[in-house]
């Protein structure tokens, strides 16, 4: 009989103590954020390289889907299209497991020119931090169709959620690449909004949805294939990266070539586990103004999280991209990631389904 007291104890506790902390998460969300740092910077020096007018000597022409593109001359798109074999990628890059591609299987798909889905990922790093930001100003950017199928998630009353990511794509089916991503934090299509529970709920399941921003990558061969082929609103410009140091680099810069923003994460400390898998999908308008959903499948071989403040830190100018995000409205950290080494597959863009 004691046994069974103390046992019945034991479970009240843990669910009081579940109890509590579900409270805290609902009433006081802020007790889980840090203060985001955002600094001013100059944008007053002219980068030396503005966005490429010339082909380099290492470069050719190629036309994809009416569009003029230059590509690294006998790299993996000139050759393959984005369908190199893998045996390829494991001569090129024998230090890679490929084991993970070797599981998903290619369709070919004609999204105004042939390509083949999903695109694979084979070596990136990426810098993540995630926002709270205005929700009058995350609704009024967020066309009434796509509102429709998913909203804007709630942190607190009048507070949404903005999530920033900075990638460097340094070895895929498109050759290389950087691109910024700034998008809204949604729910699940058709899904209750909870607040803050629905995005736990799509952190544990690894199943996370937004509505993409903006997107502008620094390579013109992106850009073609996220704006004809994704739906995404993709532009050209220069995107430098460095890892170097304690710290992750990204700087962004305008179409002339012009100083805008840096985006800088601390290297967070990476303990060893199992790579883990999350799907990333964006609701999105194509050209006839339908819904359409996409997706990423996300291998992180290695990561780490933070919610401190101090550890990401944005650098904004009177730039255009500055501009746009101080007009969300950023004021509190929720979550830092820093994945210095992932994969992923990202899949064609198909019609919304109900």
């Amino acid at each position: 009989m004691q046994t069974l007291k103390s046992g019945s104890r034991k479970i009240i506790t843990a669910l009081v103590g579940t109890f509590a902390l579900g409270a805290a998460v609902l009433y006081a969300p802020n007790l889980f954020a840090g203060k985001a740092v955002i600094t001013e910077a100059s944008s007053n020096n002219v980068m030396k390289t503005p966005v490429q007018a010339e082909l380099d000597a290492d470069q050719k022409i190629i036309d994809l889907g009416g569009h003029t593109v230059p590509v690294l001359k006998n790299g993996l798109y000139d050759r393959f299209l984005s369908n190199p074999p893998l045996s390829v990628i494991a001569e090129k890059r024998p230090d890679l497991d490929l084991n993970w591609f070797k599981t998903l299987k290619k369709q070919k798909k004609e999204v105004g020119f042939t390509t083949y889905s999903p695109n694979f990922y084979y070596s990136n790093s990426s810098i993540t931090a995630i926002y709270t930001a205005d929700m009058d100003r995350i609704e009024e950017l967020m066309p009434e169709q796509v509102r429709s199928r998913v909203q804007p998630i709630s942190f607190v009353p009048g507070r949404g959620l903005i999530a920033i990511t900075s990638y460097a794509y340094k070895y895929c089916d498109n050759d290389s690449y950087n691109e910024l991503s700034i998008s809204i934090v949604t729910t699940r299509p058709n899904k209750s909004n909870f607040g803050l529970i629905s995005l736990v709920g799509e952190i544990i399941h690894k199943d996370l949805w937004g509505y993409v921003l903006k997107l502008p990558v620094n390579t013109e061969l992106a850009r073609v294939r996220g704006v004809v082929g994704y739906n995404l609103p993709k532009w050209l410009i220069p995107i430098e990266y460095n890892s170097d140091g304690n710290d992750v680099k990204f700087t962004y810069y305008d179409e002339q070539g012009k100083p805008d923003f840096s985006m800088v994460g601390k290297k967070l400390k990476i303990a060893a586990k199992e790579p883990e898998i999350t799907r990333v999908n964006f609701t999105n308008l194509d050209a006839k103004g339908q819904l359409t959903h996409g997706y990423s499948d996300v291998r992180a071989i290695q990561q780490a999280s933070s919610r401190n403040g101090e550890d990401v830190q944005m650098n904004l100018s009177d730039g255009p991209l500055s501009t746009f995000i101080k007009s969300l409205g950023l004021k509190k950290l929720v979550r830092y990631d820093y994945q210095p080494e992932f994969q992923a597959a990202l899949y064609t863009p198909e019609l919304a389904k109900d």
